[in-house]
């Protein structure tokens, strides 16, 4: 890891997969739409796998084999009724609580950068005690773009106030590290998150994290 020459200002994460997982209440989401359609009950691992690819990922893997126009009709039903129960069951991901506090501790900033629509970004950080705490969060909704695009990872460091070579991104998908990349951040694959199968070696991140007491430790933030 070549972090170390660096100054720390800010470290932004991905949201579902990442910082929280989310899992638990999409895939009881799925089951209830499926319910509500007479469907079989959905392949929850595979649900699961899918989380960081989107709604639309996970309709696929839920309601197999219907087309495209079907699954679009679907997503907002699917959504809402996640949106009903955004945090019963989610947690933040082992260690991330302490990560984020030696972040603070050590006077940098931390914030989200997800695809996840504000309207359900907001109210799951709320739930969690981070919505005060992050100093920038970026939605899918906020700009006309969405990673991999580097539009919404250099909005979020103008946001926070610091400076993209002083930053870290660290995300569990290839446009994650994409977007973290183009827009000139220090980039770290999330290897505890929904990887989907994937290798984050294969990414080109300029680390992978084995978890998150791992990166706290090679960014110096040992408390």
């Amino acid at each position: 890891m070549k972090w170390r020459d660096r100054e720390l200002q800010a470290v932004l994460f991905d949201l579902d997969g990442t910082l929280v997982d989310s899992a638990p209440d999409l895939v009881a989401a799925m089951q209830r739409l499926c319910l509500e359609l007479g469907a079989a009950e959905p392949d929850a691992a595979a649900v699961r796998a899918a989380v960081s690819k989107g709604g639309r990922a996970m309709l696929r893997r839920g309601l197999p084999g219907l087309d495209e126009p079907r699954y679009e009709a679907l997503l907002p039903r699917f959504l809402d009724i996640y949106a009903a129960d955004i945090a019963g069951l989610s947690r933040p991901f082992d260690g991330i609580e302490t990560l984020i506090g030696a972040i603070e501790a050590r006077g940098a900033r931390w914030g989200v950068v997800t695809n996840k629509p504000g309207w359900l970004a907001r109210p799951l950080l709320e739930r969690l005690g981070w919505s005060r705490r992050s100093a920038a969060l970026v939605s899918g909704d906020c700009l006309a773009v969405r990673k991999p695009d580097p539009a919404p990872v250099r909005h979020a460091c103008e946001l926070a106030g610091v400076a993209p070579q002083h930053c870290v991104y660290v995300g569990d998908d290839l446009r994650d590290i994409e977007a973290g990349r183009a827009a000139g951040l220090y980039t770290v694959a999330a290897a505890w998150g929904y990887l989907d199968g994937e290798d984050p070696h294969a990414w080109a991140a300029d680390w992978v994290a084995p978890t998150a007491q791992a990166l706290q430790q090679a960014l110096q933030l040992d408390t």
